[in-house]
């Protein structure tokens, strides 16, 4: 009986019936969404996505190209930063006076970066020495960074050490909380980090803990959520709640008491997930493989990035009924 039920559930999928008990969530999957030029390939890609207040699109992969830039209905517009290619993984787009700007941060450059729109770098900060915490730059690898209103911002060693830092909104390191552990407020890779207004708090994604935990700007706990997760790489606040790229081959919806108002996509052959070597042969549109980001559209529409070495970015259509 097993696979008549996996049919059932992808095709469920396919015509855009995935839903909540709650709210009703109905998506489509856009599989002809991205149209690249002749000679244009993604890349690896082991970033994120992000998009600007016009609707662009904005893609990491560690290709040359290491943000991809494209229009609302798909097509692919330009690249940008040569000089960040290879390690580029977290990314947030930001408003202030005014301007927008794209804040990065690099693995590999042990870096956070400011740039603005164009991908020049306006600003950048290295390891953060002054916190005690590590020996070398090489220990610090920065997954992720939120941005909040007041121009504060934190940083998510996902990949070093398990710190999140918190910096003054005139780029001056301030605290630090977290570090490795299992215990509530404790983390193993936290890998994703956003700022909700809403509750104004910081959500963090604890990839290996698979939870989410909910910080004050203060970097005191409010609350660890409970609902299972499968490896929990970003999330990301919109008005329906928390959307979660689930390395293990799903995507949820969750609103801010931790309740599932959707499961998006779920991949159902174990082998193809949590993994970055699934060729296009094994790809099926409807469901995902290993998604390490994603973000909302103005809409309610949906991006989410694959980790995947031919790269795989795909557009989910919100549909009201």
């Amino acid at each position: 009986m097993r696979q008549p039920l996996i049919f059932l559930a992808v095709l469920a999928f396919a015509l855009g019936c995935f839903q909540s008990n709650s709210t009703p969530l109905h998506y489509t999957w856009d599989a002809g969404w991205m149209k690249l030029p002749d000679g244009v390939n993604l890349g690896n890609t082991h970033g994120c996505v992000a998009l600007d207040v016009q609707g662009r699109v904005y893609l990491n992969t560690d290709s040359r190209q290491s943000v991809m830039v494209f229009a609302p209905d798909g097509q692919f517009l330009h690249a940008m930063g040569e000089d960040l290619a290879g390690g580029l993984h977290g990314m947030d787009i930001v408003q202030a006076d005014g301007a927008e700007t794209i804040w990065v941060t690099h693995t590999g450059l042990h870096q956070v970066r400011q740039l603005d729109m164009a991908g020049e770098t306006l600003r950048q900060w290295s390891w953060p020495e002054i916190s005690k915490k590590y020996t070398s730059a090489k220990e610090y690898k920065p997954t992720s960074v939120a941005v909040l209103p007041d121009g504060r911002f934190f940083v998510a060693d996902g990949y070093g050490k398990g710190w999140v830092h918190a910096y003054s909104a005139e780029g001056v390191w301030e605290f630090c909380f977290g570090g490795p552990g299992s215990e509530a407020g404790k983390f193993q890779t936290p890998h994703g980090i956003t700022w909700d207004e809403e509750i104004q708090r910081l959500v963090v994604a604890d990839r290996e803990n698979r939870r989410l935990q909910v910080f004050y700007p203060d970097g005191t706990l409010d609350r660890v959520v409970a609902t299972p997760l499968n490896r929990p790489c970003h999330v990301d606040a919109g008005p329906e709640g928390w959307l979660v790229a689930e390395l293990e081959g799903r995507v949820s919806i969750l609103d801010r008491d931790g309740a599932v108002l959707a499961h998006l996509g779920e991949q159902e052959n174990p082998a193809l997930r949590a993994t970055n070597a699934v060729d296009r042969d094994k790809w099926h549109d409807g469901m995902f493989l290993s998604p390490h980001c994603a973000a909302w559209g103005k809409q309610g529409d949906l991006w989410v990035v694959d980790w995947n070495f031919r790269g795989r970015l795909n557009r989910l259509v919100r549909q009201t009924r």
